[in-house]
């Protein structure tokens, strides 16, 4: 099954409490997977890169502007990072760490944070250079939560949920070509710190 749920109807008033259902999710899901090709996975966010992030979604989409109270419940749902009962498997990208969210101070702070949580146990995170070759079409972002149960997609209008097996089996099946194209560890801390120094060296006007 799936279902598609407008953002105006989903945000209809403001980002909170959207945010609220994604701390349920999170929280109620101990195994997790995660591609975002062109910006910073949600739960990776820093509290600034989020509070731009919001804020967009905010003046796009004309909503009730309610982000520091978006960005705070987003904070939280970080916390599964830390209380030793979740495990994400999380392939970025490399072009989400160019991606300009919010200026280079920002993007610097961003890609300081994924140097820091590239060792954290409940973390795999996986860079895909830009150059790789991948057994696979680009494809958009997506998650996937719990025992392969729901897989969870963004489109620019609305919210996407698949249940159906065959279709989640799809998702899955383009995950392992994805992480198995993918940088980690070493490599991927080398990719980190080249876009940390393209970031350092851009002047904060541009």
């Amino acid at each position: 099954m799936t279902s598609s749920v407008p953002w105006t109807d989903r945000l209809s008033t403001g980002t909170e409490a959207t945010q609220d259902d994604v701390v349920r999710w999170y929280q109620s899901t101990r195994e997790g997977k995660a591609y975002v090709p062109t910006m910073i996975w949600g739960t990776l966010q820093t509290e600034a890169y989020a509070t731009v992030i919001l804020g967009q979604v905010v003046d796009f989409l004309g909503i009730p502007n309610d982000v520091p109270a978006g960005v705070a419940k987003r904070m939280q749902r970080q916390r599964v990072l830390y209380d030793g009962e979740h495990h994400y498997d999380v392939v970025l990208g490399e072009q989400a760490l160019y991606t300009n969210i919010g200026g280079p101070e920002v993007m610097r702070e961003q890609i300081e944070r994924l140097l820091r949580e590239l060792g954290l146990a409940s973390l795999t995170l996986g860079i895909l250079p830009s150059t790789a070759r991948v057994d696979l079409f680009p494809v958009h972002a997506f998650n996937i939560y719990g025992d392969s149960d729901r897989a969870h997609v963004e489109l620019v209008s609305s919210s996407v949920d698949i249940t159906e097996q065959s279709e989640l089996d799809l998702y899955n099946k383009a995950f392992t070509a994805l992480s198995s194209a993918a940088s980690y560890g070493d490599a991927a801390e080398v990719l980190l710190k080249k876009a940390h120094s393209f970031w350092t060296n851009t002047p904060l006007r541009q």
